[in-house]
């Protein structure tokens, strides 16, 4: 049942692979299984015709594994099958006892020996073993008498380990490989592979000895290649044995010799050609030229002679026959206008030499000598003709003329240039180039916008192999640099501003960027103050991009972190200083900060920069309350003030941090954040204002002038919080009781704003408990009348006058009693008046 179970599977695997279903490695896999099920399942005799079956299934696994790369795996299956035609053989010779019969069973066995034996080669080479490689193929090799109908495949075989082993460099083996393959296809010329194959062996055995050591295999590279070409004429054959002579240094007598081989033979243009060149290439002028001389003979009605000529004068100039060159250069101009063109592919070559000559002139700054290759290049154009080339070769001669100082040349030759190509960022450049020549500002801003335009979205019909992403950019940045060198400041600021949109590396922007604003810095500081606010704005516009654009470069592999911290420092402090510098501005001084915070952020948190942070945000918020108490609109005011609120959210996060750095016992931003917190709370009319203060009641070190500041922040409009500033004068005033020494001043201010708050003016129907607190206030100022005569006089007689009228108010209504006592309290501060008692007395 197994064995039955494997033939099924083997036939099975057999078909699926016919039919494409299954993988080389999947039918080596299933042919494994099979293979192996059949050899478990052998007998201790098995018959004929299961032996023959293992030896088939052994030797199509084992090549089934080398066809798939894995060798290794194969080298079991081939020796079970060694084994079993051993087998076989002994079965056969058991049952014959003729010698007829014996020959035919050896023949038969034979060529399943060949095959294993051929396998086994292939196995051992894949795994790099060249010895036992070599000694499969020779037994292989002693069987072709008897086998002579596998001369084709064990040469074939050979000559595919000589070009692997060729490929790898292994040039020994290679020439062994291949020698052995030209041998054995001799052996038998009825089977032999032929002579085109026998041909290809030897040329790549030349190959192998001419790549090896040449100069050490000379003689056998000839020979081999010199047998190659007697077994078949090809190209290649005559083309390499010119190669190996040249490299070996032979006459040029030899090499003649050489060509005259195969001047005979019908031969391409083009191996003639290359056959010129590669003579040439090697220095051997004289039998180069005289060969290239006569080739234009065998090929005069060829459309492709023109490639004779552009050969020659290529070769003329890396010879520095420049001469000769312009010589030959002359005809080709004169037959292109006497019916003798050029075929296109031919006049392009030419233009491109043409140009490359004067390119190799431009750069030796030897501008009249380019100027003249490119004249060449535009004889051969007819007048009025538009080509994108013909552009680019008139912007190329007006570059020349420019360096010449020849500006009328130079605008005729962008006139032409523009006819052709009028849409392409490389003409609006020669134009930009021209314009700030002649110092004309209005034109060269016209072009930098142009070419700003075009670097956006190039132009349909611009070259792409020209028109590159980073063109535009290259060319911005060239124009800025053309125009700073020009003392054009403005032109080159408009160079830039396109630029820094346009550019894509991180570290060319930034550059740009700080070019831009040092470039304005200096615009501004020479402007009045009328013409400023605009630059101001392009300078908030750059430090914006920059933020923009740190933010962006964390994804950009060639910006490094240190990269980016130092831009970002640089940046941050030019936000600071400008920030300080437009403080007579407060909405641009407040940009300046909040930026200046903003491009912090990419810094390390270390204590200077968070102390920065800190400030910057401060100063942010102090900035947006100011504007809120100046702007008119409600809304207007809304904005301003929670956009400060923000800040201070964001303030206060930075402080608690800050605070654990070092000690900060004297800092004031404790105090300055509640103060900007509590009047951007109140004049929100916040419903968690309440919550704030609380916690500022339960400060034991609050200061009294932070107090008196919140009472007069409660009450100062869109704020109303009367309770709020009532309790924080009280504390106040409670704080001023406890001085060692009472500041007579301060506490009248205090205690006259406590009155007011508490006692409004007019009121007449005010209950008695408000009375009697504001009763006990006049009482607590004449005990500090008592002690001291520092209080103020005109403190003094408001309050007089304030008891003496809240009396008065008592008495209209009828409540005399009171009005006695407050018209009393009043009279009891006329005798700590001075010269004004006497008025009031």
């Amino acid at each position: 049942q197994v064995e039955e179970s494997a033939v099924s599977l083997w036939n099975w695997t057999v078909t699926k692979h016919t039919g494409a279903v299954i993988s080389d490695e999947q039918r080596a896999k299933l042919r494994f299984v099979a293979c192996r099920l059949i050899c478990l399942c052998e007998g201790s005799d098995p018959p004929e015709g299961t032996i023959r079956r293992q030896i088939l299934m052994s030797m199509k696994t084992g090549k089934g594994w080398i066809d798939i790369g894995k060798a290794g795996l194969a080298d079991g299956f081939l020796e079970n099958a060694m084994n079993s035609i051993e087998k076989l053989y002994a079965k056969l010779r058991k049952g014959s006892e003729d010698e007829a019969d014996i020959e035919v069973h050896r023949a038969d066995v034979e060529k399943s020996l060949f095959k294993v034996l051929s396998y086994q080669a292939e196995s051992v080479f894949a795994q790099g073993d060249f010895q036992r490689a070599m000694m499969c193929v020779q037994r292989c090799k002693d069987m072709l008498m008897k086998l002579p109908k596998e001369t084709c495949y064990l040469s074939i075989l050979c000559y595919n380990f000589g070009v692997e082993t060729y490929e790898r460099k292994k040039y020994e083996q290679s020439s062994f490989w291949l020698s052995q393959s030209y041998d054995i296809g001799k052996m038998d010329m009825k089977y032999s592979v032929g002579k085109e194959m026998q041909a290809k062996v030897l040329r790549l055995l030349a190959t192998t000895y001419f790549e090896w050591d040449c100069n050490l295999y000379l003689d056998k590279a000839l020979k081999a290649i010199s047998l190659a070409n007697q077994e078949n004429l090809h190209p290649a054959g005559f083309f390499l044995k010119v190669k190996i002579l040249l490299k070996s240094g032979a006459s040029d007598e030899d090499i003649n010799s050489a060509l005259a081989e195969f001047t005979q033979l019908e031969m391409s243009l083009d191996f003639y050609l290359n056959t010129a060149k590669l003579l040439l290439e090697h220095g051997r002028e004289s039998v180069g030229f005289d060969f290239l001389k006569s080739v234009p003979e065998r090929f005069e009605s060829s459309p492709d002679l023109g490639k004779i000529t552009l050969l020659h004068i290529e070769f003329l100039l890396q010879n520095k026959r420049e001469l000769l060159a312009k010589q030959k250069i002359e005809e080709v101009i004169i037959g292109h206008y006497t019916g003798k063109q050029l075929l296109p592919e031919a006049l392009n070559q030419l233009h491109i030499i043409l140009w490359d000559r004067a390119a190799k002139h431009y750069e030796e700054k030897n501008y009249s000598e380019a100027l003249h290759w490119y004249n060449y290049s535009v004889s051969f154009y007819t007048p009025g003709q538009i080509d994108q080339n013909l552009a680019k070769l008139q912007r190329n001669m007006a570059s020349c003329y420019l360096h010449l100082k020849q500006v009328d040349k130079a605008k005729e030759a962008v006139k032409q240039a523009e006819r052709c190509d009028p849409n392409s960022i490389f003409t609006k450049f020669s134009v930009y180039k021209i314009a700030v020549m002649e110092n004309d500002t209005e034109k060269a801003m016209e072009a930098i916008i142009e070419m700003g335009r075009l670097a956006e979205k190039p132009s349909e019909h611009e070259d792409k192999l020209r028109m590159d992403k980073n063109t535009g950019s290259n060319l911005l940045s060239l124009a800025a640099q053309i125009a700073l060198e020009n003392d054009q400041q403005i032109v080159a600021i408009k160079a830039l501003e396109y630029l820094s949109e346009h550019l894509q590396d991180c570290q060319q922007l930034f550059a740009a960027l700080k070019c831009l604003v040092r470039l304005m810095l200096s615009k501004v500081m020479a402007e009045n103050a009328e013409k400023r606010d605009e630059d101001i704005n392009s300078i908030l516009t750059y430090l914006n991009l920059a933020h923009k654009k740190l933010a962006e470069s964390f994804t950009e592999e060639n910006f490094t972190g240190d990269m980016r911290i130092l831009e970002a420092h640089w940046f941050r402090k030019v936000a600071w200083n400008l920030a300080v510098q437009f403080k007579d501005s407060p909405e641009k001084m407040r940009d300046f900060f909040v930026l200046s915070f903003k491009l912090s952020q990419f810094c390390p948190s270390d204590k200077a920069v968070l102390v920065a942070q800190k400030t910057c945000l401060l100063m942010a918020a102090a900035v947006d309350l100011e504007m809120g108490r100046q702007q008119g609109t409600p809304s207007e005011q809304t904005e301003h003030f929670s956009e400060a609120l923000q800040h201070l959210q964001t303030c206060k996060e930075i402080w608690k941090v800050l605070k654990l750095t070092g000690d900060f016992a004297k800092d004031p931003t404790d105090t300055l954040l509640l103060l900007y917190e509590f009047e951007a709370r109140s004049k929100l009319n916040d419903p968690t204002l309440h919550n704030l203060m609380e916690s500022v009641w339960e400060q034991p070190q609050i200061e009294i002038k932070t107090l008196e500041i919140i009472a007069s922040l409660a009450m100062e409009s869109p704020a109303r919080y009367p309770v709020l500033c009532k309790k924080a004068l009280k504390s106040a005033l409670n704080l001023h009781r406890k001085q060692a020494v009472i500041d007579a001043v301060k506490f009248s201010k205090c205690l006259h704003s406590l009155i007011n708050i508490s006692l409004p003016t007019g009121l007449t129907d005010l209950d008695t408990c408000v009375l009697q607190e504001v009763w006990d206030y006049f009482e607590d100022a004449l005990s500090v009348l008592s002690s001291t005569d520092a209080y103020p006089e005109m403190e003094i007689l408001w309050l007089m006058t304030r008891a003496w009228n809240t009396g008065i108010f008592q008495y209209t209504v009828g409540k005399y009693k009171e009005a006695e006592q407050w018209c009393g309290l009043g009279m009891r501060f006329l005798n700590h008046l001075g010269s004004l008692k006497k008025s009031y007395e």
